[in-house]
């Protein structure tokens, strides 16, 4: 293994590509706040999870652009659940390669975990509905705090439970919690807490949960062995091209499964089957919770970003620009992730009365308007964590 401390644990590759999902991100949760069209349909479990957004019944069309409006964000999730094993991974190498003990660096985790699910939280506080509602950060958080344990397995053990989750969860799922929705009412089941925590979304009495922890640990768990490889490639040439190989073969063997499962219509895509062979119909799959179809399709998809990244990175002749946006944006990444809510929910109320009384076009001005007004937040952000890099900012 090369030296962590090296500047392999720190490639602005990775905060490219977590920076552009921050950016399709923004696009969603406008729609989230802005949009009275929203589809979000994603999901066989869930009629319609929360508050707002319009339910699809099978059989009946889904407006294009609403739907690739809502398509293009998909990527989201997974990438930020991979790209925070990656990172984590490679950090926690770092700070062992320094000297920290296995306690700190536990430690370390449980803070950042502490952290991620007191902004949701927040959050949820902030949303007014007098549920406590859980997205993607109790998902990572979650995660790590799983991570604390599982962290300690070899990589392969660790790649090997991320594999098989992804692909025999529906088996488990369908088995132990079958799908309760009657598809052509809309009607919504209930399970437990603590099923809906960790293994099915739903509505309960006071927690209503989009991301059980189950699947999303699973992207983790890759991203953690993905991180791994990084550290164990040379920081040369030759190690960044074996990478981009690996990746390119990833990416292409998901996207080739993907397209099989989708086409055979029937295990891998947790319930939520094609109505016909139209694009849109191929393309309208299962996040909550992720199918398998789903997870092959934007990890095969994120694969083959990370190859245009670190391909770009590795042929540059100086420094990856500081002030690149999408460099801006993933290097602040909770910032701007707590901080876009915020504005965009402001935004909308003070515009418009309320949520969701719009359409897409001010959608797109909405999430274009909040990644401007955000930059210099980010920047002076950035540079407030790098003159107090020991402190509780590094968790941000």
């Amino acid at each position: 293994m090369t030296d962590p401390r090296k500047d392999m644990s720190r490639l602005a590759a990775i905060d490219w590509m977590r920076g552009f999902v921050m950016v399709l991100m923004a696009v969603d949760h406008a729609s989230q706040m802005w949009n009275g069209g929203r589809v979000s349909s994603d999901s066989a479990y869930l009629a319609n999870l929360f508050v707002g957004g319009e339910y699809w019944i099978p059989g009946t069309e889904l407006d294009p652009a609403q739907f690739f409006t809502r398509w293009i964000t998909h990527l989201c999730a997974p990438t930020f659940l991979f790209l925070s094993g990656t990172s984590l991974a490679m950090s926690l190498e770092k700070r062992r390669a320094l000297g920290m003990a296995e306690r700190e660096l536990d430690r370390h985790l449980l803070i950042r975990a502490g952290i991620l699910l007191a902004c949701e939280g927040f959050l949820s506080l902030m949303a007014g509905t007098g549920v406590l509602m859980l997205q993607v950060l109790f998902a990572i958080g979650a995660s790590m705090i799983a991570m604390v344990v599982l962290r300690r397995l070899p990589t392969a053990v660790l790649l090997a439970i991320g594999l098989a989750w992804l692909a025999g969860s529906e088996f488990i799922l369908f088995y132990l919690f079958p799908i309760p929705n009657d598809l052509s009412t809309g009607a919504v089941g209930h399970f437990s807490t603590l099923t809906t925590l960790l293994f099915v979304p739903g509505n309960g009495e006071f927690v209503a949960n989009a991301y059980p922890m189950a699947h999303w640990l699973a992207m983790m768990l890759l991203g953690w062995a993905f991180g791994r490889h990084l550290l164990a490639q040379p920081a040369n040439e030759t190690g960044r091209q074996e990478t981009e190989k690996l990746l390119l073969l990833c990416g292409l063997t998901a996207l080739l499964l993907w397209s099989f499962i989708r086409s055979h219509n029937g295990y891998g895509n947790m319930g939520l089957l094609r109505d016909d062979r139209s694009v849109i119909q191929f393309l309208h799959m299962s996040k909550y919770p992720p199918a398998l179809a789903y997870s092959l399709l934007e990890l095969g998809l994120m694969a083959l970003g990370l190859v245009i990244c670190l391909r770009t990175e590795r042929r540059l002749t100086k420094p990856a620009n500081p002030n690149n946006p999408l460099l801006v944006y993933g290097q602040t990444a909770l910032f701007f992730y707590m901080l876009h809510f915020i504005v965009l929910g402001a935004a909308a109320t003070a515009i418009t009365g309320g949520m969701m009384l719009r359409g897409l076009q001010e959608t797109w001005l909405a999430a274009g308007g909040v990644l401007v007004v955000l930059y210099p937040a980010c920047v002076w952000f950035r540079n407030l964590k790098r003159r107090h890099p020991e402190s509780v900012l590094q968790y941000f």
